[in-house]
């Protein structure tokens, strides 16, 4: 029999090729899984709540693992210790938790939140350079808001996401939460939905940091959308900025 468990996880994904374990470059997946298995070696496989490319950070990323009853023995409190004795500084398990035989932690989210980090000063903060994306220019902080507010509802979000090397059954996504909350020069942008495409977090802020700097306004935002091509919309954004910050579940999906 095995008991399943649900990770959240935190990582600085500066030095990895994105959490999936890759052919080519070493995934934080790789890790987690390498440390598990000298636990617990029948564990071969854990599954996550998402994917992060290259370079991009998480503080709530959530996987889930199942572990055979006959090698655990410890305390479940003890669980996230033991995993991050094994595992490099810049990867760290914050909480390990019994949940539900049923639980999946892809197939049960039911949305994520991702928060992107603008430096906007002339100088940058050397603290920041690996977790936030350099802008110096001056940025019109209320016309971004703005425009951020036409992003949130259903809308089909082709135009701002990369294209993959496959056709993606739909490109519609529902966005709850878009705005942006500045700090001094720290500006963060908060996107929360029920689902992302490929980088399209980063076209969403590369193309409203261009609207800030007065490229384009809200009417050619609008035509962006609408246009479902991205050759139409703005840039997509460094992916250092980029947090993947938290990931939802009904509380029925949890309950043992």
């Amino acid at each position: 029999m095995n008991l399943k468990f649900k990770l959240t996880i935190a990582y600085d994904g500066s030095n990895y090729a994105g959490w999936q374990v890759q052919k080519t470059g070493v995934g934080v997946q790789q890790k987690i899984e390498e440390a598990l298995a000298r636990l617990f070696p029948s564990v071969k496989r854990i599954h996550s709540s998402s994917r992060t490319d290259t370079g991009v950070h998480a503080l709530g990323m959530i996987a889930h693992v199942e572990i055979p009853r006959a090698e655990f023995r410890m305390p479940v409190e003890k669980l996230a210790l033991a995993i991050n004795a094994h595992l490099p500084e810049d990867i760290r398990i914050v909480e390990a938790r019994r949940c539900a035989a049923k639980f999946h932690a892809r197939f049960h989210a039911s949305g994520k939140q991702y928060r992107y980090f603008v430096w906007n000063h002339r100088a940058m903060n050397p603290l920041l350079r690996h977790q936030a994306w350099h802008v110096p220019l001056p940025l019109d902080i209320a016309a971004m808001r703005a425009a951020a507010k036409l992003l949130l509802g259903r809308h089909d979000f082709k135009s701002f996401a990369a294209n993959r090397n496959y056709e993606m059954e739909s490109t519609v996504r529902t966005l709850t939460h878009c705005d942006l909350k500045r700090s001094g020069a720290l500006l963060a942008f908060i996107i929360e939905g029920d689902g992302f495409l490929y980088k399209m977090c980063r076209g969403i802020v590369g193309t409203l940091v261009q609207l800030g700097q007065g490229k384009f306004g809200e009417a050619e935002l609008k035509q962006m959308l609408a246009a479902k091509d991205r050759r139409e919309a703005g840039m997509t954004a460094p992916a250092h900025g980029l947090v993947l910050w938290k990931v939802f579940y009904s509380r029925k999906r949890l309950k043992m």
